[in-house]
């Protein structure tokens, strides 16, 4: 047995996928590899209770591939919650291709993925995520009708980055009302973390609303891109987590919320498109409690993308997909409330809404 085998055997001690922290009872996981294209990908289906199970790929050089498969482990389990708090007729899924998407990502790639997600007959539907692009769905729907976030130009709803930023717009004021007692955001201090289409959509937003932006991306070019669009102040600071502002916007990866950020936050309200913005959600959501940090559940105010490619599978409207968003508000309060009534976190709160409706369904009540 060699050395690296030893070492994950150690690592993960007894059993490498079933043994993983974020392994939740996940239906099914999916290793997909071809060695010509050099696709390397890994496909998490976590419940198909409500529906065929939807959520975006992802592309990202991972350090490793058990970064990896935590990623795609921790992602799909969190689509499960966010289709079934939006009301969705969904279960949770979602892919990653391990990879840079600026130099590996290739149509042959893109291709040789869709038949593999066409393997699976329509238990997972896939849609755009990090690293991948509305282009980038409609060459994989050359090979599968498994997916969903194509171009207008070929039947689709086309890109849902705007969708989802204002559903976090939404989720934000609905916080903004319960932690400061008015959903009018002119004045507040908001820092946005990474600037991709979700976050540049969200300052436009938060700029219109007569917020005062500051915006921080590890892509230094974008962030002076977008500064000088949108107005927006540049963070210069040496830590960003302690910086003086009222909410804090996590729009780039997950997990920014942990033992080391929190006892910085001088922030009074979290509320991002990241997903995964916890990086313990039992541990990390009390602490933020403890500091009375009203914390805006990532898998609620960020569902507005996947109520966008919902409407193609559904035929919403428009208008209806709109409506559908703005009442991310709505249940933001819903759980803000819930939350503080049964003396819980926000999270709590928002995974037993969802797990309610989950088990309703198990048990039949649903019908």
């Amino acid at each position: 047995m060699t050395a690296d085998l030893l070492k994950a055997n150690e690592l993960h001690k007894v059993d490498p996928v079933f043994g993983q922290v974020s392994f939740d009872g996940h239906e099914q996981v999916v290793f997909c590899h071809d060695k010509d294209t050099g696709l390397k990908a890994i496909i998490g289906v976590h419940s198909t209770v409500l529906g065929p199970a939807l959520g975006g790929t992802r592309m990202w050089n991972y350090t490793n591939e058990w970064e990896a498969l935590n990623d795609v482990l921790r992602l799909s389990r969190g689509m499960t919650f966010k289709n079934s708090l939006s009301g969705l007729n969904l279960g949770g899924g979602k892919a990653v291709i391990i990879g840079d998407a600026k130099t590996l990502k290739t149509p042959e790639l893109m291709t040789r993925f869709g038949q593999f997600v066409d393997s699976l007959s329509g238990k997972y539907i896939t849609a755009e995520d990090v690293g991948m692009e509305t282009k980038d769905m409609d060459i994989v729907n050359k090979v599968t009708k498994y997916v969903a976030g194509i171009s207008v130009e070929n039947g689709g709803s086309g890109n849902p980055s705007p969708i989802t930023a204002y559903g976090v717009f939404m989720g934000m004021k609905a916080a903004a009302k319960y932690k400061f007692g008015t959903d009018n955001l002119e004045g507040k201090k908001v820092l946005v973390q990474g600037i991709g289409h979700v976050g540049e959509v969200l300052v436009q937003h938060l700029t219109k609303s007569g917020a005062i932006v500051t915006i921080t991306d590890i892509n230094e070019e974008r962030v002076n891109q977008i500064g000088a669009k949108y107005g927006a102040k540049i963070f210069t600071g040496d830590d960003l987590y302690a910086a003086d502002v009222d909410i804090y916007a996590p729009c780039a990866l997950g997990a920014t919320i942990n033992d080391e950020t929190i006892s910085k936050l001088r922030a009074k309200v979290i509320a991002g498109a990241a997903n995964n913005q916890l990086a313990n959600e039992a541990v990390h959501g009390a602490l933020l409690k403890e500091k009375g940090i009203l914390y805006a559940p990532d898998f609620l105010i960020n569902a507005g993308g996947v109520i966008n490619v919902y409407s193609e599978i559904v035929h919403w409207s428009k208008e209806q997909v709109i409506e559908k968003t703005e009442n991310i508000y709505n249940t933001a309060l819903e759980i803000f409330n819930l939350a503080d009534t049964n003396n819980i976190t926000t999270h709590q709160a928002a995974f037993s809404m969802a797990q309610k409706r989950i088990d309703d369904t198990k048990n039949g009540l649903n019908k």
